[in-house]
């Protein structure tokens, strides 16, 4: 029986660090040369937050800005993500391919969900040739909610998908697999914490070890189909 593993990007398949300071700071130094912005690029900050939609993360960095101001960050943070990106200052986390490959012999679906915008996606997924393993790629900007529940859930209306396991490194991506009736499996990544990974069914340390849990979840079928 195929097996459905949905995969969060940032800081689950993609690591994030490699380019979100650079993109970051070449944001703020923009917005200061503009009149926008007058202390550092506030990139602790930045990352509390990883893993909320943009736009949620523009209205916290930037209260005092109008949407429209926003709106201007966001585009030109994007570009500086794509331009990292396409460059080649990002990275893959270890054993992306590897385990990609494993789980198409097991006869499992790949797909990423992510929180991510469209075009940011797309680089990454054509930049390290993901699209060979994965059926399809979803931002949460095709939901209105801007909710990563309903974006799984959107995934698993496409596809018929009724049984398998969200793969990502912050509670919204546990409580998108819970509330979804999927297994939740949390990434000890760099943007993970202790207390969201606490709330997932398994936490792993390296994308290897889902071999091992997908074996198990597998295993059910088999005997079944005996």
């Amino acid at each position: 029986m195929t097996r459905s593993i949905i995969f969060d990007m940032d800081g689950t398949l993609f690591q994030t660090n490699t380019i979100l300071q650079l993109a970051l700071d070449d944001t703020f130094v923009h917005l200061q040369s503009i009149k926008k912005w007058n202390d550092a690029a506030p990139i602790d900050k930045f990352r509390e937050m990883m893993g909320a939609p943009l736009p949620k993360v523009w209205e916290t960095l930037l209260p005092h800005h109008s949407i429209e101001e926003r709106n201007y960050t966001d585009a030109y943070f994007l570009d500086r993500l794509l331009e990292n990106i396409r460059n080649g200052n990002g990275a893959l986390y270890p054993n992306v391919k590897e385990i990609f490959g494993y789980l198409k012999e097991q006869d499992c679906s790949i797909y990423i969900a992510s929180n991510g915008l469209v075009d940011y996606l797309a680089a990454i997924v054509n930049y390290y040739g993901l699209d060979q393993w994965v059926t399809e790629t979803f931002s949460i900007q095709q939901i209105d909610s801007l909710n990563k529940s309903d974006l799984v859930g959107s995934i698993m209306e496409k596809y018929y998908i009724t049984d398998g396991a969200v793969v990502g490194d912050r509670l919204s991506d546990i409580h998108a697999a819970k509330e979804n009736g999927l297994l939740a499996i949390g990434c000890n990544f760099d943007f993970a914490r202790e207390d969201e990974l606490a709330q997932a069914d398994v936490v792993i340390d390296d994308l290897l070890e889902l071999r091992d849990i997908i074996s198990k979840l597998q295993r059910p079928f088999a005997d079944e189909e005996n």
